[in-house]
């Protein structure tokens, strides 16, 4: 019964979150059911809940964390601000003289807005709302305009700065020093969040390089789903349209590269990165004036709501993973993927294997509060790259995000998209983009210097 609790604590868990309950109180109280019942057969020792308290002040002076709220603020003030809707028209003037142009600008956006917000959910829907229809006016078909927006709204998990990678970055330091404490390391070494982020950089590229071959291939190839935009439509002289370009694309640019380069440069940490970010997002706002006290009051809300959730799921995972502890589900997990066949390579794969599948049921928020601590130590036992792992766990959340039928980008969009676009066209214009994070996932297995090299030769 004892070696039973840990599965059965997971999996009453998963059950508590398919309901819909909120996630923070899922994980809390179904652990604190487990302790009750465990504490009443014997087999849990409730001296293990008495860690708790030293958690949570452990994220409360958590100085990493401090840049969820901050990059939140920045994304939710850059998405009122209405700067996906000036970069989108101008983009689409800007490539619209070719065929497939329209799709390269969603993508071309979608990864600015990734790098700008990092929230998926936001932009998919913004880019939903602002795009599909003009897409589908485009006379574009309809699988593909749709599998392009989720693809490009998916971005913001891999390209930094991420609030995906921002936690991961943390629950994988965490899970890092764990290791090495296991293996008689008693100076561990930790992972930053910066050097999860210079990982990320050069596989995101990629990606949206890939992205964007696929879909000139798809106009080379079916030329009448991806039309040109017709000239009349394209009312901007070339040197109005590059003006426009230059004043349209020029500040989002700069308030990226101040982020990135100081963290890339060593000038700022993360933490104090994000800050510059916030800063900028509110001055880029008032600049263009967009900005006035009733969009403030709505960017200071949604970034409190978001962070508290954030927060809360938190406590409620290191309790859940205390508990899990006390019935010894840490030395079951540790036991079972040592013991797998073909060492390390099964484990990691078998690993990828079920959260991607939880991907489906879970939020990244979730899979990487409960999950990755879970796992993380024991596969950084085996030798792996902290930031090589935290990379292929970013991809793999972001490809089951992307996979019909249950990816969340996927529902994203069907909540905004017009009734004319089935389920099964938003499903079929996904398919060709989750092979190809597929694909880009095996090719950073097998090369992890691409995930390592610029760490390596930024941070040694």
């Amino acid at each position: 019964m004892a070696e039973l609790m840990p599965l059965l604590l997971f999996l009453a868990v998963a059950t508590v979150l398919l309901t819909g309950y909120p996630v923070a109180f899922a994980l809390g109280g179904t652990a604190l059911v487990f302790t009750l019942v465990g504490d009443w057969l014997g087999l849990f020792d409730p001296a293990f809940l008495e860690a708790l308290p030293n958690r949570v002040y452990g994220v409360m002076t958590n100085e990493t964390l401090i840049a969820v709220p901050l990059f939140v603020f920045m994304g939710v003030t850059l998405e009122r601000s209405r700067v996906a809707e000036s970069l989108l028209d101008t983009m689409a003037m800007l490539f619209g003289p070719l065929r497939g142009g329209l799709g390269i600008s969603v993508t071309v956006v979608g990864m600015l807005l990734a790098a700008s917000t990092g929230i998926v959910g936001a932009t998919v829907v913004t880019m939903g709302l602002l795009s599909l229809p003009t897409m589908l006016r485009r006379n574009y078909d309809p699988s593909l305009a749709a599998g392009t927006i989720c693809a490009s709204g998916t971005l913001g998990q891999i390209i930094p700065p991420s609030i995906v990678l921002v936690l991961l970055g943390d629950v994988l330091s965490a899970a890092y020093q764990q290791a090495q404490l296991d293996r008689g390391i008693f100076s561990p070494e930790t992972v930053s969040v910066g050097a999860l982020f210079v990982g990320a950089l050069l596989p995101g590229l990629i990606l949206v390089a890939l992205y964007v071959l696929y879909l000139i291939g798809v106009a080379w190839w079916r030329p009448a789903a991806m039309p040109p935009i017709p000239k009349s439509e394209r009312p901007l002289a070339a040197r109005a349209l590059w003006g426009r370009v230059l004043r349209v694309l020029l500040p989002p640019l700069v308030l990226i590269a101040a982020v990135l380069g100081s963290i890339l440069g060593g000038l700022a940490t993360p933490t104090e990165a994000a800050s510059v970010g916030a800063v900028g997002a509110l001055i880029l706002a008032a600049i263009q004036r967009r900005l006035d006290l009733e969009i403030l009051r709505v960017v200071v809300r949604q970034t409190t709501l978001v962070t508290s959730m954030v927060f809360l799921i938190f406590i409620g995972a290191a309790l859940f993973s205390l508990v899990f502890r006390g019935f010894q589900g840490d030395e079951l997990v540790t036991n079972f993927l040592t013991d797998l066949p073909g060492g390390t390579a099964s484990a990691v794969a078998l690993v990828m294997l079920v959260m991607f599948l939880l991907g489906f049921i879970l939020d990244f928020i979730e899979i990487t509060f409960v999950v990755v601590p879970i796992v993380g130590p024991v596969l950084l036992g085996l030798g792996l790259d902290p930031v090589w792992l935290g990379v292929m766990i970013a991809i793999n959340l972001q490809t089951s995000f992307l996979t019909p039928p249950f990816g969340f980008s996927l529902f994203y969009l069907r909540g905004v998209a017009p009734p004319e676009v089935t389920t099964g066209q938003i499903y079929r214009g996904a398919a060709p983009f989750v092979l190809i994070q597929l694909a880009m996932l095996g090719v950073i297995a097998l090369w992890p210097e691409l995930a390592t090299w610029l760490p390596d030769a930024l941070y040694g």
